[in-house]
């Protein structure tokens, strides 16, 4: 039952473009184990920045 919990909040925070930072820490452990690893904050950010654009909020002009 708590799977299917993960799963359909996972999914909602997907749904509304919230990044998932427990995922991101089970990937850098298992990819990249050893290698230094994003606060919270600094994910959040880093997903805002790659989802919205940089400095110019996306805008080219």
């Amino acid at each position: 039952m708590s799977g299917l919990l993960d799963t359909l909040r996972q999914t909602a925070r997907l749904m509304v473009g919230m990044p998932d930072y427990d995922a991101y820490l089970r990937h850098r452990e298992a990819h990249h184990p050893g290698q230094p690893v994003m606060d919270r904050t600094a994910f959040f950010r880093d997903r805002q920045e790659a989802r919205y654009g940089g400095k110019n909020g996306g805008r080219c002009c």
